[in-house]
């Protein structure tokens, strides 16, 4: 991790634009209605997109997956194409850095009870819309508001079955 930061600080000390990957994941409600998950992140406690910096060897797509399954300890299937991008300020130690979010949309098949940031997140299951109200980053809140997951996905990956019902109130 720490080799990563000093990775970015040295690219943003260029002028070059520094790049992250996320993950939406979703399912559909037992109505038929589509959820969004979202993490709190681990220093601030707001509510954010599990996210990451690229990792050597993997696409963004699989790794937007690995974040998922780290952040928010949900498996699914990420879908191809990005559902969109956006930009904001990324605090560290000293400085703020611009990063560049690609993000892909993850159909939620499994939710993990344990997962590798359990401890040090809190994860929800929201309506696209209040997600965008949780959300700091304005980019991102559009993406969220916006959100058409149906012409999106195949049908297959959308069927609301046992494990996509709503496990919140």
């Amino acid at each position: 991790m720490a080799a990563t930061k000093k990775k970015v600080v040295r690219k943003a000390r260029k002028g070059e634009r520094v790049r992250q990957v996320a993950a939406i994941p979703f399912r559909l409600s037992e109505h038929g209605d589509v959820e969004v998950m979202l993490v709190t992140s681990i220093s601030t406690r707001r509510f954010i997109v599990p996210k990451g910096w690229p990792m050597k060897g993997k696409s963004g797509r699989k790794a937007a997956t690995i974040e998922a399954q780290e952040e928010a300890g949900v498996l699914g299937k990420t879908l191809k194409q990005p559902a969109g991008t956006y930009s904001y300020w990324k605090r560290l130690t000293n400085r703020f850095v611009r990063v560049d979010v690609t993000v892909y949309l993850l159909a939620v098949t499994e939710e993990l009870a344990n997962w590798q940031e359990a401890n040090r997140r809190q994860r929800a299951w929201l309506t696209p819309e209040d997600a965008a109200v949780l959300i700091d980053e304005p980019e991102l809140s559009t993406l969220l508001k916006n959100l058409k997951v149906s012409q999106t996905a195949p049908a297959s990956e959308l069927e609301p079955g046992p494990h996509l019902e709503s496990s919140s109130p």
